[in-house]
């Protein structure tokens, strides 16, 4: 346990680093609701692409990628070379 010390109070020394996670767990809502929004759903498939969208377009937000052209550029690559995964991390890199 006390391993665990210098952890828990790094942000004393660091005023950058928030003492709660409010934050982190708002910006998490997003998905976390929109797929719960199709538990109900009729079609199995239906759900399972509404999850996949709902995560990548929060998972943009998340990396300050603007969702559309995520989603436009990850299925450009995805299409020259199959089987490509572009995460959005990945693209905002490449913009810096």
């Amino acid at each position: 346990m006390s391993g665990l010390w210098p952890g828990l109070v790094r942000f004393l020394g660091d005023p950058k680093i928030p003492l709660d996670t409010n934050g982190v767990e708002r910006a998490l809502r997003g998905v976390v609701v929109g797929r719960k929004n199709h538990y109900g759903s009729r079609s199995e498939r239906g759900t399972r692409v509404a999850a996949l969208f709902y995560s990548l377009i929060e998972s943009a937000k998340l990396c300050r990628v603007e969702p559309r052209a995520y989603l436009r550029e990850a299925t450009l690559r995805a299409v020259r070379n199959p089987g490509t995964v572009t995460l959005a991390r990945e693209l905002k890199s490449s913009e810096s």
